[in-house]
């Protein structure tokens, strides 16, 4: 398994080192065409009123490029981040947002080497910049003691920034974290995935719907439009290449309480992850997910939601 995952591995790097050579006529990380980018954008713009609920966006200003930042929910609830999976943007959460956003303070993030509103102005990042960048908007918004919430990538993502000390994050809700206890658990299954990437069209997009999601029908049009441009018009991400499983040692650093739920038809997640998770993580908090794969968020949303509110609350 680790084998074909290598060889994956490289195939993208290849996609990626061709891409990140090819001229395009703007400066842009993501896209490579304006009108590509308006064409995304607008789609984003579409999906993140799927929230239906009032909200605001901010463009924040870093070392690295701009961060936009969705945020909503009373001023004076607890401060939630959330983090998105692999293309997703912080418009994914429209089936969770109106029960987080209840007695939160919401800020969605939308990370800058994919398809969103931040924008790379720098060159791609390390796994140590990738932190600064967060760290940054943390510092801008001036949070302490918060919540985040990590989805896939973002979960990842949302690990890593645990393990940096000091941090000033409070509890952690993983959705079946990719590449965080350990490498994908069905690569073969996740090569539909790679394939739209390369060659996208409408007939792979769904395939790739089916393999990630066990009720791919619950998905709103609106937003399957705009997920299916992040993949049509982005380049290919490096960026999945910088995530590796964490090391006991470094899960073992996290003191913060911990939940974990992956679904029990996940492609990204097993069993295994979890057994990892509850030797490792201190204090922590696991659950399979029955009819759930890796979209559980979206697959299983009530459920998801009432996890999280009553492990945050």
């Amino acid at each position: 398994m680790l084998k074909l995952y290598s060889r994956l591995a490289v195939v993208l790097f290849l996609i990626t080192s061709c891409a990140s050579t090819k001229k395009v006529k703007f400066e842009d990380y993501v896209f490579k065409t304006k009108t590509e980018e308006q064409r995304y954008q607008s789609s984003y713009d579409k999906a993140l009123k799927l929230w239906n609920i009032p909200y605001t966006e901010e463009n924040i200003q870093t070392t690295f490029g701009t961060a936009h930042v969705v945020i909503a929910g009373p001023k004076n609830g607890k401060d939630l981040v959330l983090l998105h999976g692999m293309d997703a943007s912080s418009t994914m959460w429209y089936p969770n947002i109106q029960v987080l956003a209840k007695k939160h303070r919401i800020y969605a993030i939308d990370f800058l080497m994919e398809p969103s509103k931040s924008n790379l102005t720098a060159k791609p990042l390390s796994t140590e910049e990738i932190a600064i960048w967060y760290n940054e908007i943390f510092s801008h918004y001036k949070l302490k003691k918060f919540d985040i919430i990590g989805a896939s990538r973002g979960g990842w993502i949302a690990t890593l920034l645990a393990t940096k000390k000091p941090n000033s994050i409070d509890k952690i809700v993983l959705l079946s974290p990719a590449q965080t206890f350990k490498f994908i658990d069905k690569v073969g299954k996740t090569t539909s995935a790679l394939m739209l990437k390369l060659f996208p069209s409408e007939k792979k997009f769904g395939k790739t719907l089916t393999t990630f999601s066990t009720h791919p029908e619950k998905i709103s049009q609106i937003y399957k439009r705009q997920f299916y441009l992040a993949n049509k018009y982005a380049k290919s991400n490096s960026s999945m290449l910088k995530m590796h499983p964490f090391s006991d040692k470094e899960l073992q650093s996290i003191q913060n309480p911990v939940l974990v739920l992956i679904g029990d038809k996940d492609v990204i997640n097993s069993e295994d992850s979890l057994e990892r998770a509850q030797k490792n993580l201190k204090n922590s908090q696991t659950r399979i997910i029955k009819d759930a794969g890796h979209f559980l968020s979206i697959d299983q949303s009530k459920i998801i939601n009432d996890a999280i509110i009553n492990f945050l609350e």
